[in-house]
């Protein structure tokens, strides 16, 4: 397990950087995300996936059943492999395994390009009172971030076609 801590570890805080600058600055802080923190986020029960190209895990994500609803959590991918599909393909994979008709994304309100990569992939963004509500009720996190954070929402609807991943990429796909 402790390989794979840090396998995500590496992920999460090389991909992070693309924040800092853009995310208020009393809301960045290298690492990124620390070894407690993210042990806290598995123990609170999120399940992280990666994606692997020639052998390396070069994306994560993770996936956090709360309550009524499913929260998509920690979505990086490394600079280098961005933009090539690798984001769109996990996180289709893992709304494949939610098991709610609703699935929410928070996300940095200055990270422009999150939100986009999420409204590529259906999701809508919530009124502002309605992420204020959804963050206190699904995130356990500081009032500033919320201040500073927007949250995305995916509805599956009964007439939805079910999501699909490619069998192909099956094979890149791992647990954590």
């Amino acid at each position: 397990m402790s390989e794979n801590i840090s396998i995500i570890l590496r992920i999460i805080n090389n991909a992070a950087q693309a924040y800092k600058g853009v995310i208020p600055n009393d809301r960045w802080k290298e690492p990124y995300m620390s070894k407690k923190e993210l042990n806290e986020e598995i123990k609170a029960g999120i399940r992280f996936f990666g994606w692997k190209e020639y052998e390396n895990v070069v994306g994560v994500m993770g996936i956090q059943p709360v309550k009524d609803t499913t929260l998509i959590r920690h979505s990086y991918v490394l600079p280098n492999y961005q933009r090539q599909g690798i984001g769109g393909k996990l996180l289709t994979y893992l709304m494949e395994l939610a098991e709610t008709k609703e699935i929410l994304v928070g996300t940095w309100a200055a990270a422009t390009w999150a939100i986009q990569f999420y409204k590529k992939h259906g999701f809508k963004l919530v009124t502002h009172k309605e992420k204020e509500k959804l963050l206190r009720t699904y995130w356990g996190i500081p009032e500033r971030q919320i201040e500073t954070s927007v949250v995305l929402k995916f509805t599956l609807n009964q007439n939805q076609s079910q999501l699909s991943v490619q069998t192909s990429d099956l094979a890149n796909i791992v647990e954590f």
